[in-house]
């Protein structure tokens, strides 16, 4: 996994994280720290809807945007009104091994299967819903796709502090992920 740092203690959180909100997430996912209560939102947490992960933290503490792969594409409004009314300063976006978005048209049998099954489409509709939409979720690599929608963001957000992690299915772990930002 090059470019991760696996955050097994303070000293393994990047220095321009170091009292922000970003840390405070390291400190209440990987070290279980105790819940601090809060009345307000700390920051935006972008990531994938993939049932695997579950992060640990209190209420309140954050807005949680998730969309497949963590695609935040037409989401702008939403992050904008996490900055605006809630007054957020920083944003994670959240990577994870295993996402189903790659390679998703290697799924296009299988997902045109599931709505003809599960959902009681017929098999024109379902394959039409695939062509249509699969292109926009698809992502070639979970990193490097999350590396450019957070260029991306930037370029959107430029006094938003934004932190690319990843999250490891295998150990249930957020790691840092050394963007070069």
């Amino acid at each position: 996994m090059n470019g991760l740092v696996r955050v097994d203690n303070e000293s393994d959180i990047f220095e321009k994280y170091m009292g922000t909100p970003i840390e405070l997430l390291f400190r209440y996912h990987n070290f279980a720290q105790p819940f601090d209560k809060y009345v307000d939102a700390q920051l935006l947490i972008g990531m994938c809807m993939d049932n695997r992960k579950q992060l640990k933290i209190p209420n309140n503490f954050a807005y949680v945007l998730r969309s497949g792969g963590g695609n935040l594409r037409h989401s702008e409004f939403k992050i904008s009104y996490a900055i605006a009314i809630g007054g957020v300063k920083c944003v994670a976006i959240i990577a994870h091994n295993k996402c189903g978005m790659v390679n998703l048209i290697s799924k296009k049998d299988q997902f045109i299967r599931g709505m003809v099954e599960n959902a009681g489409w017929d098999e024109k509709h379902a394959e039409e819903h695939f062509i249509s939409f699969a292109p926009i979720f698809e992502i070639e690599n979970e990193l490097s796709f999350l590396m450019g929608e957070i260029n991306r963001l930037r370029s959107i957000y430029p006094k938003i502090l934004f932190a690319l992690l990843y999250y490891n299915l295998d150990d249930n772990f957020l790691y840092l992920v050394a963007d070069d930002n």
